[in-house]
């Protein structure tokens, strides 16, 4: 078997460089961003919002939640991808504080989703098992009240949380433009203090997280194409 030819030092570094690019960034979190705006479309169609409903969407629509459910872990792949490479990005400038509640409310947010999503998968098999007994009884209402929380608490005032730590480490860096910053801490302190049952409120932020992804991936091609721009 022939030996692999070694990087030289510039190449290393140019690959190095081309991995940490802001691009990588923005095209996580668009993926993020559309998968998990495509889950709660899923889910916001086949259940009713209300977490006291009786179960009916068990018989008819449990199919799509399942696919719903399914993106979810994709979702929140992409999501870690996109705060790697912003921390990366950001390098020494982020600020121990704010770097923290960064990274731990975007933590906090993804275990909350998925918590969220695993007991409505666990709902959906034990359903499955014994659909007679399931409807009605202490376990369904207790199990769907959880994922319900998980979700509409727990999940939205986390997502709060991060988009105004982004928008403090943005306004700091200039990472993104300060018009999308303070859309930022409006959004966040709207998810932080808006009701659980405020239709629609849950696309909130992924639609925030993917305008910023689109300004850093057109900002990045358009410092690319300009001759002496280095990349961002």
């Amino acid at each position: 078997m022939l030996p692999q030819p070694s990087l030289s030092k510039p190449q290393a570094e140019l690959v190095s460089a081309h991995l940490r690019a802001p691009r990588a960034a923005a095209i996580a979190g668009i993926l993020f961003s559309v998968l998990l705006i495509a889950s709660f479309l899923l889910l916001r169609h086949s259940v009713p919002p209300d977490p006291l409903e009786p179960g009916a969407w068990l018989r008819s629509g449990a199919g799509s939640v399942v696919t719903a459910l399914n993106l979810v872990p994709f979702a929140g792949i992409a999501f870690l991808w996109f705060m790697g490479v912003l921390r990366d990005r950001l390098g020494d400038q982020e600020g121990r504080f704010f770097a923290t509640v960064f990274l731990g409310s975007g933590l906090l947010f993804l275990a909350m989703l998925f918590l969220s999503a695993a007991v409505a998968g666990g709902i959906i098999i034990a359903y499955a098992a014994q659909p007679d007994g399931l409807l009605g009884s202490p376990a369904f209402n207790v199990a769907r009240a959880i994922s319900y929380e998980a979700l509409n608490v727990y999940a939205i005032r986390m997502a709060g949380v991060f988009m105004i730590a982004t928008s403090t480490l943005a306004l700091h860096t200039r990472f993104i433009a300060r018009w999308i910053a303070f859309l930022g801490y409006s959004l966040g302190l709207l998810l932080l203090v808006s009701s659980r049952s405020l239709d629609g409120i849950l696309l909130v932020f992924p639609l925030w997280v993917l305008l910023i992804s689109l300004h850093i991936l057109i900002d990045n091609f358009g410092s690319a194409s300009t001759p002496g721009t280095a990349d961002r």
